[in-house]
């Protein structure tokens, strides 16, 4: 397959390459275009064949639920069961935006979307080229990360290009991500919201305007291997390398010194190592590649570097990796957790 990449207005999205992204999306083929999150791979979300397509061209699991993106609030009934008090609130306050909803869905959306459920995930993006592309098809977009599964999300074009490119229909190159970590999924389908996957809504923001939310236990531990994933990213491994990644935790100054030691002793093996670090440590390491996420405490800053520098460690053929971590609050949550799946649950205490 040839894949097209087209360069559009992240602002002012040119209406014919508007309409001709919406027409492959009509005829059941696959769109990668940006929003503010990460890079989303759009198919048509009530076509089971364009749903089966987006799982072969990722190479995911069929398990991993989709989510269906849509362009205005009225388009969410014709999709969901019904809409429940708390998500009524959550979705006056925060869509459109970074925040993904889990509902009871309607019989229209295909199992092959749910992962066999009988919820659905629903985002309603901010990013102008998403919207008018989902708004000119007139569909539900189905719209995973558009990465192969398992990889670091794409912040970029490029990085859908690297992973993509001669799999899918067209690449709507709309520049890089504002967020650079994937929404967040809250379930608001029982009595209490529950948190899947944490992002750029916090916890303590959609507090504020529901009162008492949950957080999914398996966001910060190593998942079953019977778990029945209500939302992308909770059951398996995601955003990893191909270089074996461990996060380092401790005193600011025991994580440098031990961190330096792991190099020297891989360095001896003639292995090359890679280091995530923030501003404030950065000139301490002696990796091969020493990588800043941003200042340490501004998590904007590390959301949006975070995939871009896991990528990078590929680029450079880094055969491991050390990251510091970070405070698992606000928006720290969503760092550990991505960082947490990137390393595969490997973490040194120290």
């Amino acid at each position: 397959m040839n894949t097209r990449v087209i360069k559009i207005n992240p602002e002012n999205p040119e209406i014919d390459l508007v309409v001709e992204a919406a027409e492959v999306l009509k005829n059941g083929g696959l769109v990668a275009f940006p929003t503010e999150t990460v890079y989303g791979l759009g198919g048509n979300g009530l076509d089971t064949d364009a749903c089966k397509k987006i799982y072969e061209a990722k190479g995911r699991p069929s398990d991993n639920p989709l989510i269906l993106h849509i362009s205005q609030f009225s388009e969410l009934r014709s999709i969901v069961r019904e809409i429940p008090p708390m998500g009524e609130k959550l979705m006056e306050a925060f869509w459109p935006g970074p925040l993904t909803m889990v509902f009871p869905k309607a019989d229209v959306v295909p199992l092959s979307v749910t992962g066999g459920l009988d919820t659905v995930a629903v985002r309603f993006p901010t990013h102008p080229v998403a919207l008018a592309i989902i708004r000119a098809s007139g569909l539900p977009i189905a719209g995973p990360s558009a990465n192969s599964s398992g990889k670091p999300s794409p912040t970029r074009a490029s990085h859908v290009e690297f992973d993509l490119s001669g799999k899918i229909d067209m690449i709507v190159d709309g520049g890089a991500s504002h967020w650079g970590l994937e929404s967040t999924i809250v379930d608001v389908s029982g009595e209490v919201p529950v948190i899947l996957r944490p992002g750029a809504i916090t916890k303590e923001m959609m507090e504020d305007i529901v009162g008492e939310v949950q957080i999914d236990p398996a966001i910060l531990s190593k998942p079953t291997k019977d778990l029945k994933p209500k939302a992308p990213g909770m059951k398996y491994t995601h955003y990893s390398p191909k270089a074996e990644v461990t996060m380092v935790s401790g005193d600011a100054d025991s994580v440098v010194k031990t961190i330096n030691e792991l190099v020297a002793n891989h360095h001896k093996e003639g292995k090359t190592v890679g280091v995530m670090a923030t501003e404030e440590t950065k000139a301490l390491y002696q990796g091969d590649y020493v990588f800043s996420l941003g200042n340490r405490e501004d998590f904007e800053e590390i959301g949006a570097n975070l995939y871009k520098h896991l990528r990078k460690f590929d680029f450079y053929e880094v055969d491991f990796v050390y990251a510091e971590v970070f405070a698992e609050e606000g928006e720290g949550l969503a760092i550990m957790n991505r960082l947490q799946k990137a390393a595969g649950y490997r973490r040194l205490d120290v």
